[in-house]
C-alpha cells in the first residue's frame, strides 16, 4: 500500500532555479573577407602549400544589470609565400543574461560564453573561406580557460611592475 504525504504548513514550493548562463541573442557584429590577390592566388594555392596565421581575442561590457555582451574576435590572415591569399575578420557577439557570484563573472565571461559562441563562429569561418574560393578554414577546439588565465598572469605582472 503506498504512503500518502501530505504537506506541512511550514514547506514551501520549492524555488525554481536560476541558470547560471542565459543567451539571450547571438548575431554576427562584423565581418570582412578581403581576398586582395585572387584570382591569381589560386594557381599559386596549387605550386605551394598555404600558411594561416589566426588571432583570437575575447571581450566583454556591461549591458543592463547582470546581461552582458561578449564578443569573440576572429582575425585569419592566408597567404601564399609573400602574397595574402585573404584576409577574414569576424565579430561575432554574444548577450548573456549571467547569474554568478562577482568573483566568477570574469571566468563565466571569458570561458564559458566564448565557448557557447565558438561553434557558430567557426562555422561562419568556414562558410565564408570557402564562399570566396579558398578550402574552409576549420579552427580547432580553443583553450578559452587557457586565454584567461593567460590573461591573468599578463595582469598580475603588470600589477608587480606598476604596483601604482
Amino acid at each position: 500500500m503506498a504512503e500518502e504525504l501530505s504537506p506541512t504548513e511550514d514547506s514551501a514550493p520549492p524555488e525554481e532555479a536560476v541558470p547560471p548562463i542565459i543567451v539571450n541573442a547571438q548575431y554576427t557584429k562584423d565581418l570582412s573577407f578581403e581576398a586582395p590577390t585572387a584570382p591569381g592566388i589560386f594557381a599559386a594555392m596549387q605550386k605551394e602549400d598555404p600558411d594561416v596565421k589566426i588571432g583570437v581575442n575575447v571581450d566583454f561590457s556591461g549591458f543592463e544589470d547582470n546581461i552582458f555582451e561578449v564578443v569573440l574576435k576572429v582575425e585569419a590572415t592566408c597567404t601564399v609565400g609573400s602574397e595574402t591569399a585573404f584576409v577574414l575578420e569576424l565579430e561575432y557577439g554574444g548577450l548573456f543574461t549571467v547569474n554568478v557570484e562577482d568573483e566568477v563573472r570574469g571566468a563565466v565571461l571569458l570561458i564559458e560564453c566564448p565557448r557557447i559562441l565558438f561553434p557558430f563562429a567557426r562555422n561562419i569561418l568556414a562558410d565564408v573561406s570557402r564562399d570566396g574560393g579558398f578550402p574552409p578554414l576549420m579552427l580547432g577546439p580553443l583553450d578559452f580557460a587557457g586565454m584567461y588565465q593567460q590573461q591573468l598572469a599578463s595582469q598580475a605582472e603588470a600589477n608587480r611592475n606598476d604596483p601604482d
